[in-house]
């Protein structure tokens, strides 16, 4: 049967009017994928520090730059004061993505990596100057390894001092060994080399610290003066040591899970709004400090000092308790290179400036 030119022409008619629906169904299909929204990523955080304070109004900072610079596709959501658990529990939901994210204490830090207790060794670091040097240098190594744990460093913090605060006045290591001394729950290398040098140590994780003092199950614990005013535990415990024990470190720390879920070219904003409030932070952590010791002392604080002699006693004690944690809390190599550059810090020409 031969085709007439009208049949030829609807022929023809019918192919383009096919070859446009399927050019217009994928034109649709095309923008509807670029007209919709990348879904949103929501990071949830958890945090022992209470609402309010100035690691809280930070945490609350960083959440709001960052969605802004991500344009709403990276959304935190803070678990403030424990309610997420402590940080081992904080830790443990993080690897099954129950947490994508945590604002950790050095306690949660060397769960992750042991070798951080290195330059939070007690009486080893003097000052700020000498932290932030060593820390300088140390970094690039103990970011490398909670990467390889699994973890990606996303703010370093210092928190702070830690001093002794107890219930009877301390400023010789009898004093306190007379006396229940708190030290966080799960370390226990470091719980059992403060016990072999004389300590009556009672371990409590961070959220019964409180009531653990309050009922007189501990008497003393160290910490910050800003931890001590706002977690309200100076009440039972209104004597300082004015030693200053060892330098307190934390920092916020994401999953690489997480992060890698993260669009590579915003990363580079996320990190720099990061460092910014790390800068913030550690200048208003002074400034609320310097508050905090001073409301403490008009509610009874009495801050007892110590003469030379005896923090030389605290010194000769302490590297008794380094004896019994050296190659297993830490390992001799990076203990070895923190010293290192410690040294090489404390022989440099007094500039006013730090060495590269």
């Amino acid at each position: 049967m031969r085709s007439t030119s009208k049949d030829r022409r609807i022929i023809i008619l019918g192919v383009y009017k096919t070859k446009n629906v399927r050019v217009n169904a994928c034109l649709c299909i095309l923008l509807i994928i670029l007209g919709s929204p990348v879904s949103a990523l929501t990071i949830k955080l958890g945090s022992l520090v209470p609402a309010g304070s100035p690691w809280h109004n930070a945490l609350k900072m960083l959440a709001v730059e960052w969605r802004s610079i991500s344009g709403n596709r990276v959304n935190i959501k803070i678990y403030p004061g424990g309610i997420a658990g402590d940080e081992p529990d904080m830790l443990r939901k993080m690897r099954i993505n129950q947490l994508q994210a945590a604002a950790l204490t050095g306690v949660g830090l060397f769960r992750i990596v042991p070798d951080l207790l290195s330059i939070q060794l007690p009486l080893l670091i003097a000052n700020d100057e000498e932290l932030d040097y060593i820390l300088k240098k140390m970094k690039p190594t103990f970011e490398r390894e909670m990467e390889r744990k699994g973890f990606k460093m996303i703010v370093w913090t210092m928190t702070g001092w830690a001093h002794f605060f107890s219930r009877y006045p301390v400023v010789t290591p009898e004093d306190l060994k007379r006396q229940k001394l708190n030290v966080p729950a799960g370390n226990e290398r470091e719980i059992l080399a403060m016990k072999k040098i004389g300590f009556h140590v009672v371990p409590l994780p961070v959220p019964d610290l409180l009531t653990g003092l309050q009922s007189g199950m501990v008497d003393a614990f160290f910490g910050t003066p800003l931890i001590a005013a706002a977690f309200q535990w100076f009440g039972p415990a209104k004597n300082m040591c004015a030693l200053r024990w060892a330098p307190v470190i934390g920092g916020i720390v994401l999953s690489t899970r997480t992060w890698n879920k993260i669009p590579d070219h915003i990363k580079p904003g996320l990190m720099e709004a990061a460092l910014k409030a790390e800068r913030s932070l550690r200048i208003e952590t002074k400034k609320v400090e310097e508050e905090a010791l001073a409301v403490m002392k008009q509610h009874g604080l009495v801050i007892h000092p110590v003469s030379p002699a005896v923090e030389r006693e605290w010194k000769q004690l302490m590297d008794q308790g380094l004896d019994l944690i050296m190659g297993k809390s830490i390992s001799r190599e990076i203990y070895a290179q923190v010293r290192g550059y410690l040294n090489d810090f404390r022989k440099r020409p007094i500039t006013g400036k730090n060495p590269e």
